[in-house]
């Protein structure tokens, strides 16, 4: 079944001596990582030590000529493989843009990775499928990054994800070569470094019946032990040797865990997020400033390494405190300020609670009160508004961020602390302009829960306690209110539409262009009922029972859609224009 399984660097996969290439089978699906997997891939490699290992791909060898190209067919891994290319095209043109800053060595490099992405031909090293223009979008970023590769441009390319990629680990760059204080050509031959270096396990088999099945048996697979495990069964072997009873150890460490409910990635979050917090007070561990995935283990092998009993009370103290932060501990009747925390956590705010845990675990010795927590929290709650829809600053950059703020407020207390952490963040944060801008655009595929959050604060701004309903109710784990595209999103528009958009050119250039941007947005129940339908059907439509469930369910944010008999690009540009307003006005920060 298996003809080989070997273990790669990407720079020998992708080797400018060889003459293999990748192919993506056209039946596999359009290429759909979106911006959280790019900036996790951009952050593992930003971080690593050594060689970070990207995982497994499936190949199968087509190849009809070896004098031509040695062919294999990607059967999975599509999504990595083109996401990596994109990421050395985004390094290529860095480079190439700062050639006459490069040395010898940096033109080599350059000269090098060309050959890896592009052979002698024109012939490309990874060859996406055809579905959504992924090959034609492709080929059109290569040329863009001054590749000897020819193409053509593409109606709205620069709204798909293939272009969106690329310039994201544009800017990615030129954010780490800003944060590190670092020229463009350091940061970008540091990426490239670590990119090739990073380690992918290429398994060759022998027919597509014997892919089906490994890939199956690949993802039906044991759990495998965490750093968490790793790191509890380090403290029970240590505690035997330290005097601490061995059963109180492990009573301490599940007290801690309960504290931080049953979600693996609060557990590993917290603890990484304990050393960041209290890394000022805590044993030095070299070559460790900032707690990562990868130097957890190292970390806590070190800080356990000493008085137990009280390191296991400091981090049960703080993992209370943290489940707080986290909505894990549910109170009976919330305070302001657990409504406060718990809208930062809808807005994806965790890397804040680095700063949030330690404000609370030092509230009485630095003079904060529950006000003054509250306004932390809303500014923190605007700041990541923002960040998750401009994507500034990376995601790489948070923790240390939040590092240096902790560090800037020893000595202050409460309104000071609050007044320092405005500036801090205003600092690094896009400008109104900027917000505004990015609200302008396809927000739905920067960020749609970001986006469903915002929605929902503007619907329940306009709400009174006779008109209250909870927008953030599940039923079966989903929730019952989600965003409504009001231009439908999907293809085989109705008539009704097409006639309603100018034609179909007309209609299918709208959807293209504008059924993600913010103004053809909005919040419904039962979204799966609308679907495709048309525009007045949408605004009128009811439930059984005759309960409005379309544009006229009575939330203020669908005021404007009821009165409509129409729906088109003028109304959407209308729309986006006044509620990125409301936004940028209930988002503030300052």
């Amino acid at each position: 079944m298996i003809k080989s399984a070997n273990q790669y660097p990407v720079h020998a996969l992708f080797s400018m001596e060889s003459n293999i290439v990748y192919r993506i089978p056209r039946y596999q699906r359009e290429y759909s990582w979106q911006k959280a997997q790019w900036e996790d891939l951009f952050q593992d490699l930003v971080e690593a030590e050594g060689a970070h290992f990207l995982g497994t791909i499936i190949t199968l060898n087509q190849t009809k000529d070896a004098v031509d190209s040695t062919v294999l067919e990607l059967i999975d891994g599509q999504q990595r493989a083109t996401t990596l290319t994109l990421l050395l095209a985004a390094i290529y043109s860095v480079l190439r843009e700062h050639e006459k800053e490069l040395d010898g060595n940096g033109q080599f490099a350059m000269i090098s990775l060309g050959k890896r992405l592009v052979l002698d031909g024109g012939r490309l090293r990874v060859t996406p499928q055809t579905q959504g223009k992924n090959l034609d979008d492709y080929r059109r970023v290569l040329t863009l990054a001054g590749l000897d590769v020819d193409s053509q441009q593409q109606a709205y390319f620069k709204a798909r994800k293939v272009y969106k990629c690329y310039q994201y680990f544009r800017s990615a760059i030129g954010e780490l070569a800003e944060s590190e204080s670092v020229s463009p050509v350091d940061a970008a031959r540091r990426v490239l470094n670590t990119t090739q270096q990073a380690i992918l396990v290429k398994i060759e088999v022998e027919s597509h019946a014997d892919a089906f099945v490994l890939f199956e048996s690949l993802n039906n697979r044991g759990m495998a032990l965490t750093p968490v495990d790793l790191i509890k069964n380090h403290l029970l072997a240590a505690s035997a040797g330290d005097g601490l009873d061995v059963d109180d150890a492990f009573k301490m460490w599940n007290e801690m865990l309960t504290n931080l409910g049953d979600a693996y990635a609060i557990q590993e979050r917290f603890l990484r997020h304990y050393y960041n917090a209290f890394k000022a007070e805590l044993p030095e561990v070299p070559n460790a400033q900032v707690a990562t995935k990868s130097k957890l283990i190292r970390i806590y092998e070190k800080l356990l390494d000493g008085d137990i009993r009280a390191r296991m009370e400091a981090l049960v103290d703080a993992s209370a405190v943290y489940g707080r932060i986290t909505c894990v501990t549910e109170l009976d009747g919330p305070t302001p300020l657990d409504i406060a925390f718990r809208q930062l956590m809808r807005a994806q705010g965790a890397p804040s609670y680095i700063l949030v845990m330690w404000l609370l675990a030092k509230r009485q010795e630095l003079a904060v009160s529950d006000a003054h927590l509250i306004s932390v929290v809303r500014l923190l709650t605007s700041f990541f508004v923002r960040r998750n829809l401009t994507g500034y600053p990376q995601t790489y950059a948070l923790p240390k961020l939040f590092m240096t703020i902790v560090e800037k407020l020893g000595g202050m207390t409460g309104d000071d602390i609050v007044s320092r952490i405005a500036r801090d963040l205003v600092a690094v944060s896009s400008s109104d302009a900027e917000f505004r801008d990015r609200l302008g655009g396809p927000v739905y595929d920067e960020n749609s829960d970001v986006v469903r959050f915002i929605l929902v604060a503007l619907a329940e701004d306009s709400m009174t306690k006779e008109t209250w309903r909870d927008l953030w109710v599940q039923e079966k784990g989903h929730y019952t209110f989600t965003i409504e595209h009001v231009l439908p999103q999907g293809k085989n528009l109705p008539s009704a539409w097409v006639q309603m958009l100018g034609g179909p050119e007309a209609a299918a250039a709208a959807q293209e262009a504008h059924a993600h941007r913010l103004g053809n947005l909005t919040i419904t129940a039962y979204n799966s009922t609308l679907g495709n339908k048309s525009f007045l059907e949408k605004r009128d439509r009811k439930d059984a029972r005759g309960r409005d469930i379309g544009y006229r369910n009575g939330l203020a944010l669908n005021a404007g859609l009821a009165t409509k008999d129409s729906w088109t690009v003028d109304d959407i540009d209308a729309r986006t224009h006044d509620l990125a307003s409301k936004v940028i006005a209930r988002f503030p920060l300052g």
